[in-house]
């Protein structure tokens, strides 16, 4: 059981609840709140972040790219599971996402609101078809750098903006602000894992970012997936008409740039591993803080 617990990896929970916490949030502050979406939502989130990091175990695995990597050893590639018990694992965290997903969308949507219900079991299909399609197949889209953009997407606009809409049944434009910078701050905790990566990435043809664009550019990149966020959600504010304590977040803005002057000195990419944690705790409080923000 250890094992599977490791290769769930549950320190990237806090990374990804962080969205469906800022869109109940922003529900909470439009007066629309249900306990039981958003345990379902939590759950939905958790199934399908497991079901990632299962996936992601077995496609590195068995492509050698963790044969050498930094930071906690993979179930597969240090033989512990084996890549075919690995799959089992992968089918039933899919079946558990697309059953607890079923009952989101059910109580969400059925029976007023048929035609969301749709569009939504289309969108969790997709979500099941991109945690598992990360690095597993021959056309692995994290194989091919576009792991930043389903990232913004998922981790981002979906999670923010899908999560409000469970709630309240409508879509704001607006919403595209807060949304961005979830997704902007969870790619910089998949930027430090590629930057951490890029040696043996690079031997094995994974074409991340820092593989295509270079270390030194890669920290530029990073910079901007730190703080643009922070332009963002202020930008969402003023738009908004805020008071003074709607930009209490901002006080993080202290601990991204001590985040991001010790990855822009950073001259050994071993060392960036314990950055992936900080990183992503970084995002959940931002996300909290943005979201108390809105309430009080």
């Amino acid at each position: 059981m250890k094992i599977w617990i490791q290769a769930a990896r549950l320190r990237t929970l806090p990374l990804s609840i962080s969205g469906i916490i800022l869109g109940t949030f922003i529900a909470i502050s439009k007066n629309s709140f249900n306990w039981a979406l958003f345990i379902l939502a939590f759950l939905t989130t958790v199934f399908l972040q497991v079901l990632s990091n299962y996936a992601n175990d077995y496609g590195d695995g068995i492509k050698g790219t963790d044969a050498e990597r930094t930071g906690e050893m993979r179930a597969v590639a240090s033989g512990k599971v084996t890549p075919q018990k690995m799959k089992i694992a992968i089918i039933i965290t899919a079946i558990l996402s697309l059953v607890s997903a079923l009952a989101l969308l059910a109580i969400a949507y059925l029976p007023n609101h048929l035609n969301l219900f749709i569009i939504y079991l289309i969108l969790g299909f997709f979500c099941i078809w991109a945690a598992i399609q990360y690095t597993v197949g021959k056309n692995a889209y994290g194989y091919k750098g576009f792991g930043d953009l389903f990232v913004y997407i998922f981790f981002g606009l979906i999670a923010v903006i899908g999560t409000t809409m469970l709630y309240t049944k409508t879509f704001e434009w607006d919403l595209l602000l807060p949304g961005s910078a979830i997704g902007l701050l969870s790619m910089a905790v998949l930027n430090l894992n590629n930057m951490r990566d890029l040696p043996q990435d690079k031997e094995k043809g994974k074409l991340t970012i820092p593989v295509k664009i270079g270390y030194p550019l890669a920290k530029r990149y990073h910079s901007i997936l730190l703080f643009l966020p922070f332009i963002l959600v202020t930008f969402f504010f003023v738009l908004k008409g805020s008071n003074l304590h709607n930009y209490f977040f901002l006080i993080l803005l202290a601990i991204a740039q001590r985040l991001n002057i010790t990855v822009t000195t950073n001259i050994i990419n071993a060392e960036l591993d314990s950055e992936l944690k900080k990183t992503a705790l970084l995002t959940f409080l931002f996300a909290l803080l943005v979201g108390l923000g809105l309430l009080f």
